[in-house]
């Protein structure tokens, strides 16, 4: 043996490992720390100290698993294995290592390859009043990448994607985003009040835009079933509101002068001209709030219609300024900034043309 000839590590006892800190190993990391097969298994008998929690996924105590312990389980059944050398998905206190980089520093690595709980489970870890709470559900669905050969099995529920979404960890748990978990819960569920609650919830939360999940809705097939359609039109109607009580406080707080609001625009004697949520008529400035959720074929020919009367507006001399939802909840100070240039440049253009304010 030379000097540079590595030490193997010597395996640890079992009741070293069973010590409360690492509560559940995969037979991988079991056997890096010399545990056989025949010996996992045979601590795995009924009745024994330990017992597989599912394919590969050891839970190094007996008794029923904890919350947190079957999210975890899921996860490292369903994360992918990057083999030797590299970090594996590791359960809570279980280190992993990683190859040291040039210059010494480590790698930041996820502890779950490739996985992150989606659904109900994701939607209760976001802080949703309307889910199950975490011990009452049998299944906790887990996303995966589409060509991943995994099955749903125990408590651990499967679902494919063809583009992973970004993660966001929650009580150290890689958890899908809002709106795509949203569109994963809704793929199992039948009850259209349950539906609308859970939509309603994600938009009056502050959670999502209605946006974001009728997209995901959309992505997912999902608008073709009569419940899930109704519970949208809930859900752009709630939106709307909630845009528009954003409106009204943003001109409101930020000083701007106060417009006659949701008024139909028309020649004198000639066509309408559209309708408008907010108009300014000595400065001839209109604003519309764009709360459309998708884009689908039917939308197509709306946009083009509303193109084509914004550009018969702003031939007449009136300025239309555009606004999303995203854009009043996110930066309202710049929003104002954007309407208030507006008015203030009323001054250096022609007169607009004379039109007819209606109620809407």
């Amino acid at each position: 043996m030379t000097h540079n000839t590595p030490l193997s590590p010597r395996p640890r006892p079992l009741h070293d490992l069973a010590d409360g800190r690492r509560p559940l190993m995969t037979v991988a990391q079991l056997r890096a720390h010399g545990v056989s097969a025949a010996e996992t298994n045979e601590q795995c008998r009924p009745g024994g100290p330990w017992q597989q929690l599912l394919p590969n996924v050891v839970l190094l105590h007996p008794g029923p698993p904890t919350s947190e312990e079957r999210l975890h389980a899921v996860l490292l059944y369903a994360a992918r294995d990057r083999g030797p050398g590299t970090a594996s998905a590791a359960a809570p206190g279980v280190s992993v290592s990683v190859p040291v980089q040039p210059g010494g520093e480590q790698p930041r690595v996820p502890a779950y390859a490739e996985a992150m709980i989606t659904g109900l489970a994701a939607l209760t870890l976001h802080g949703f009043s309307s889910t199950p709470p975490l011990p009452s559900l049998d299944l906790i669905d887990v996303l995966v990448p589409r060509l991943r050969r995994l099955r749903t099995t125990g408590c651990a529920r499967v679902v494919r994607t063809a583009a992973l979404p970004t993660a966001v960890e929650l009580t150290g748990v890689p958890v899908a985003p809002v709106a795509r978990a949203l569109a994963d819960a809704v793929a199992e569920l039948t009850d259209p009040g349950t539906v609308r609650r859970l939509l309603t919830e994600a938009v009056r939360g502050g959670h999502c835009e209605p946006a974001a999940v009728v997209r995901e809705l959309n992505r997912a097939r999902l608008l073709s079933r009569p419940h899930v359609v109704d519970a949208v039109d809930s859900l752009v109607a709630e939106g709307r509101a909630l845009a528009e009580q954003r409106l009204y406080r943003m001109v409101r707080e930020h000083g701007l002068p106060e417009p006659v609001w949701n008024v139909d625009l028309r020649l004198p004697g000639g066509p309408h001209l559209g309708g408008v949520d907010a108009f300014w008529p000595e400065h001839a400035v209109a604003l519309e709030l764009d709360t459309r959720a998708h884009r689908t074929r039917e939308d197509d020919a709306a946009w083009a219609e509303h193109a084509r009367k914004r550009e018969h507006l702003e031939r007449l001399g009136i300025t239309v300024v555009h606004l999303t939802p995203r854009k009043l909840r996110d930066c309202p100070e710049h929003q104002a900034a954007v309407v208030r240039t507006a008015l203030m440049a009323a001054g250096d253009r022609e007169p607009a043309a004379y039109v007819v304010v209606l109620p809407r």
